[in-house]
């Protein structure tokens, strides 16, 4: 079965240990003086990436990204569809992250889970994920394999064939798949129950994983089609980043992808915008295993490219990320209101939603009302009030420095892999439409100041309309599966 990454909220992932370190660990010099601490982080100098691009004939856009360390001996091959779960057919939600799994089935020339023999057997992995906006294949093999593994990947990509027998096993893993992450975790419909609560008209309110009943109502045919409309070159980005010469990819490339041919009809494409939410909204998710009460609050955001987006990232790590974060402090450890807290920042290709949330510290309340737990309307005062404090107190110069230091270094220890800075410029790809901007991320967290934090909370947060959403014990054991 495939890892993918449709994790519940990505506000549980844990950053990678701070300060200078950790910095030094990922190859960086800094000269920060105390006295510009609170300036942007803008004097530590980083190492930039520099792909090389180009589109086929055919459409399939091609980055390649040599490593400077000649005979490091590992390479990553990605290649990542502009399809995502916002592009799910109608009532078949949870279709794009199905067919991922799909993908390692039989195709003309290669048996089921070939790609793991591809890899595996060489002593490298491969793997799989799916967000809103895109679909991402990942290898990482020896890299005098790499031919290999392109030729795969466009064997896969044209000529991909999936059985009656295939279809059902990999929907019946999907399904396994949803019961695990949703269903058992007493806490999995809240967060899977946001974006459905959130997002007015566009297709982001559909979870990736999706819904049981659209996953039960996928069909054969209905997979046919999602190959032949979306999986194409003029639709796809293909990374290798690592121990290569470009001019040896260039021409693999060109044998194995160049002759295959895009569709005459373009590809479809999500053209809805979100429209900005005139009033506060309240709503009420049950489930049938509660063990506390839980509250989150959801508000709009721009998209993943925006200006903002970098200090919307330094704004939710301070009031977020680990035990030390103002969330987790003020409600967990003082004023003893949740047994856990935390704040998202969801930035997708089109749109954002920033989520505050709390679980309530004891029981739920057994008989009456479960919506009128008077702990509610005590989380979210306790929310806002973090929040405000953040917007409009003081943000200590070691706090900030801390929490920028520890986004920035996630990203650069994740570079230190072919894999990593794969990644990191198909992302660039996804959220920018360029992967030569793939630095501009980290220059931009580099610039965030306390003044930005405080402006971006008071435009996004405090001064803009919500979604209240309480999570409660359902009256009987019968609670919707959302």
């Amino acid at each position: 079965m495939r890892t993918t990454p449709i994790s519940v909220r990505p506000e549980r992932r844990h950053l990678l240990r701070q300060g200078a370190a950790a910095l030094a660990a990922a190859g960086l010099t800094t000269v920060v003086t105390q006295a510009q601490s609170q300036a942007p982080l803008g004097r530590v100098r980083m190492p930039t990436l520099s792909p090389r691009v180009r589109v086929l004939r055919n459409g399939l856009q091609v980055v390649v990204l040599p490593d400077e360390r000649v005979g490091a001996g590992t390479a990553a091959v990605q290649v990542w569809y502009r399809v995502g779960g916002k592009d799910d057919p109608p009532g078949r939600s949870g279709f794009a992250h199905l067919f991922e799994h799909l993908m390692f089935k039989r195709t003309r020339h290669l048996a089921d889970e070939a790609f793991d023999r591809l890899t595996e057997d060489v002593g490298g992995q491969n793997n799989a994920f799916t967000t809103e906006d895109a679909t991402v294949y990942l290898n990482v093999v020896p890299a005098n394999h790499v031919e290999r593994l392109l030729w795969a990947e466009a064997e896969r990509m044209a000529q991909l064939q999936v059985s009656e027998p295939q279809f059902r096993s990999e929907r019946a893993v999907v399904e396994s798949e949803f019961r695990q992450k949703v269903l058992v975790d007493p806490y999995g419909r809240l967060f899977h129950g946001m974006a459905p609560a959130f997002w007015q008209v566009h297709p982001y309110r559909h979870p990736v994983i999706g819904r049981m009943d659209d996953l039960n109502a996928a069909s054969l045919d209905d997979v046919r089609r999602f190959h032949a409309t979306y999986y194409r070159p003029d639709n796809a980005t293909l990374i290798v980043a690592g121990d290569v010469v470009p001019a040896r990819v260039d021409a693999w490339v060109d044998r194995h992808f160049g002759a295959l041919v895009a569709p005459d009809a373009p590809v479809p494409r999500v053209l809805v915008r979100e429209p900005r939410r005139e009033r506060n909204q309240w709503t009420t998710l049950t489930a049938p295993q509660v063990p506390a009460p839980a509250l989150a609050l959801l508000w709009q955001a721009p998209g993943a490219a925006h200006p903002e987006a970098a200090a919307l990232r330094v704004a939710a790590a301070l009031l977020g990320e680990g035990d030390s974060s103002r969330l987790s402090v003020g409600l967990v450890e003082r004023a003893l209101l949740a047994q856990s807290a935390g704040f998202g920042v969801d930035l997708h290709a089109d749109a954002g939603m920033l989520s505050a949330w709390a679980i309530a510290a004891g029981p739920s309340v057994v008989g009456g009302d479960a919506r009128r737990d008077p702990r509610l309307p005590l989380l979210e005062t306790a929310l806002l009030r973090a929040i405000h404090r953040l917007a409009h107190g003081r943000i200590p110069i070691g706090e900030l420095d801390k929490v920028r230091t520890q986004l920035l270094t996630e990203a650069l220890v994740a570079r230190q892999t072919a894999e990593g800075r794969a990644l990191a410029l198909g992302w660039a790809v996804v959220r920018r439409q360029d992967a030569r901007a793939a630095d501009v991320e980290l220059r931009q967290l580099q610039a965030v100041r306390a003044e930005d934090v405080q402006r971006v909370l008071r435009t996004y947060v405090l001064d803009a309309h919500r979604v209240t959403l309480r999570y409660v014990q359902a009256p009987s054991a019968s609670g919707g599966i959302p």
